[in-house]
């Protein structure tokens, strides 16, 4: 796998990670917590979102689904 695209999967693993961990963030949380661009986190959220494991209950929180996940 182009070490890249690994970097990024394990950045939104983390990501889902601390937000499951947690319960509701806000899009500034994790911008703080990841030391990133707000720009690159709601990327990694809308990878997320695409794939149903996290759903903004309102602007700018984020929490899981209750979707299966399995983490290796």
């Amino acid at each position: 796998m182009n070490p890249s695209t690994d970097r990024m999967l394990n950045r939104v693993k983390a990501i889902y990670l601390y937000i499951h961990r947690k319960g509701t963030v806000t899009t500034q949380e994790l911008v703080d917590e990841f030391d990133m661009t707000q720009r690159t986190i709601q990327r990694d959220l809308n990878i997320l979102t695409y794939n149903k494991l996290v759903k903004s209950p309102s602007r700018g929180k984020w929490t899981t689904t209750n979707k299966k996940v399995k983490v290796s």
